[in-house]
């Protein structure tokens, strides 16, 4: 019997958590082959589990070339440990060199969840941007603006609609007739958000990554195919050795391309293009470029898989002094889910799922003591059968938010699973743990206040 597709809605209260389906499903990569330079608690524990094109971080990370990090909050509520998982990340990417771009989805804010800008601001710089310093955030590599005040996104995004189509939304987001066209309209927004940090204007080409849960992926899919369907030159292996290169004709660069209005080819212009595409393969090393503009094709036949990115950028380049767009699809890693404590998925609308990073000592004491519990339903049974920490929320929180130490988890978690620990002693050291984590987290806010306007971009001020 072959099992129903999973559907992954970036707007939905629940979603799968069967990873191995969703890698196999959507294309993903394991995290398994890549080394990672000092990985933090996240990446050794497995809860970032799955990338796209990582390794064109890790490549620009070892040659010392610039990359950069997008990431966005949507300012409707209070900050909880679920958004900081992504900080946690964001702040590993900018410690081995990545420059980070934050997203204030106050258009989209506004539109879905009926926040207007002014209180979209102020939700964003006091409930969000004050505690992404506290959590170790660097400004100084760190532009936070707003998309309705950074017209070039919303420019970008409208002019890439013509890459995409009802049809598209649909097999991507499941649409149908009845969606609210405010949830059409905010995917678009989000490919200028992820691909404008490419333009010249706020910091050129590079590799950008985007670190998210596997419910954002359908907006990366959609940003992806966006990208590579505008791009005037296309890369593929050949059916012999090496790589072939075809030109891209569309509206917009047909006639620059040899294409006339007529429908005859300007053999003049085609070879020239030809030729700046040989230049630039001649200035990578390459000698044995075969290139038929009749065909329109070059083959690079010495040129491997390794060599794709370096071929590309360099085409990427010669399409931007063409006067074309040159974007290069953005890579993104994927986390796990942490569960919320009610074994529920963490919302800030609902307050019971989640701890939220101004919550007092007395009130998440009171919420992990209340927190779905892997335990048996006796002593006598838990120290005869154990618990189950993969289920159990107070030693979830452990290993995602709580503990640093990889071998104290793994004891713990040892002798959980054969009754040593019961489930209100886990319960009591996520308590201590977590009491000592968020101390430390509010003084920190409370040193860090004063930065906040630090991390905004000057259209943001």
């Amino acid at each position: 019997m072959v099992e129903d597709k999973l559907n992954i809605d970036p707007w939905s209260s629940t979603q799968s958590t069967d990873y191995s389906r969703i890698i196999d499903q959507f294309g993903l990569s394991n995290f398994n082959n890549l080394t990672l330079p000092n990985p933090s608690h996240l990446h050794r524990r497995g809860i970032v589990f799955a990338h796209r094109d990582f390794d064109l971080i890790l490549n620009a990370q070892k040659t010392g070339d610039s990359f950069g990090v997008l990431t966005g909050l949507m300012p409707s509520g209070r900050m909880h440990l679920g958004h900081s998982m992504v900080i946690e990340q964001v702040k590993w990417l900018q410690k081995i060199g990545g420059d980070v771009t934050i997203a204030v989805a106050d258009l989209e804010s506004q539109a879905t969840r009926g926040i207007n800008l002014t209180r979209g601001r102020k939700i964003a710089l006091e409930e969000y941007i004050a505690n992404y310093a506290a959590l170790g955030l660097d400004s100084d590599s760190t532009d936070v603006y707003f998309q309705s005040s950074r017209s070039q996104v919303q420019r970008l995004g409208f002019q890439l609609g013509t890459r995409t189509n009802l049809s598209e939304f649909e097999s991507i987001y499941g649409f149908k007739g009845d969606t609210n066209l405010a949830h059409i309209q905010a995917p678009m927004v989000q490919v200028g958000d992820i691909l404008h940090p490419q333009t010249e204007e706020f910091g050129g080409l590079r590799p950008i990554v985007v670190p998210v849960g596997v419910d954002q992926d359908p907006h990366l899919r959609l940003t992806r195919g966006i990208a590579s369907k505008s791009n005037w030159f296309n890369l593929k292996d050949n059916t012999g050795p090496g790589i072939l290169i075809g030109l891209s004709v569309q509206e917009d660069n047909a006639e620059l391309l040899g294409q006339q209005p007529n429908g005859r080819i300007d053999k003049g212009k085609v070879a020239e293009i030809f030729n700046m595409i040989v230049q630039s393969l001649t200035d990578l090393g390459f000698s044995d470029i075969n290139s038929n503009p009749k065909q329109g094709t070059i083959v690079v036949p010495s040129a491997t898989k390794k060599d794709i990115t370096a071929i590309r950028m360099k085409l990427l380049n010669l399409e931007r002094k063409l006067g074309g767009l040159g974007l290069l699809a953005p890579s993104s890693t994927y986390h796990h889910f942490a569960v919320g404590l009610t074994g529920q998925k963490m919302s800030s609308s609902k307050p019971k799922t989640t701890i939220f990073l101004d919550d007092d000592i007395s009130t998440i004491t009171k919420k992990i003591k209340r927190a779905y519990s892997g335990g048996q339903s006796t002593i006598e049974e838990h120290r005869r059968l154990g618990g189950n920490p993969d289920v159990d929320v107070a030693y979830q929180y452990l290993m995602y938010f709580f503990e640093t130490d990889d071998d104290y988890l793994s004891e713990i978690n040892k002798d959980y699973r054969n009754g040593k620990i019961l489930a209100g002693e886990m319960k009591q050291i996520c308590v201590d743990k977590a009491s000592e984590w968020m101390i430390n987290h509010q003084e920190m806010k409370a040193q860090t206040q004063h930065l906040t306007n630090d991390f905004l971009a000057g259209d943001a001020l």
